[in-house]
């Protein structure tokens, strides 16, 4: 009995050190600093919304629908359907709002604070950018503010799978 328990101590740790990579759900600060990305759980899928702008007021001016060109960037769906394809990975698409371009794409947790996404067009034209995990700077105080909102909430409006 004295040598089961170190083993089962260690099995124990073993068995909860992956956690991190179960979960990507959080503030996320793109690769080059301006802006954040919330990440929530919306049942069998995650969802990301722009949470914060180093330059607000953004519009997302190059989206393909006219009706949409004059919303704020801020919280709107970037992460769309992104579900578990592997143990740490999820497939969906990413909105990119510089270009009004929605782009098959994945999402791999590299360690606790590394995020990795990689959008790819006609599906071998691929570029990808490590994310940082961060703490939420909220945005506009409301009660609707995409950083400090409930994820029920954000999957709400959403449809816990709006479009973009």
């Amino acid at each position: 009995m004295r040598y089961r328990f170190p083993a089962l101590v260690a099995a124990s740790f073993a068995a909860a050190a992956p956690a991190w990579a179960q979960d990507p759900a959080g503030e996320w600060l793109v690769e080059d600093g301006t802006a954040q990305i919330r990440i929530v759980n919306c049942g069998d899928a995650l969802w990301g919304v722009v949470s914060w702008e180093k330059t607000p007021g953004g519009r997302d001016t190059e989206n393909p629908d006219p009706s949409k060109r004059k919303r704020p960037t801020l919280g709107i769906p970037t992460l769309l359907d992104m579900r578990a394809s592997a143990p740490g990975k999820w497939k969906g698409e990413v909105y990119n709002a510089e270009d009004g371009e929605t782009y098959d794409a994945s999402i791999v947790l590299r360690n606790a604070d590394t995020l990795h996404i990689e959008g790819c067009v006609l599906g071998f034209l691929c570029g990808g950018e490590n994310w940082t995990r961060t703490q939420a700077k909220p945005s506009s105080g409301t009660a609707d503010d995409p950083a400090t909102a409930p994820a029920a909430a954000i999957c709400s409006r959403l449809g816990a799978g709006g479009a973009h």
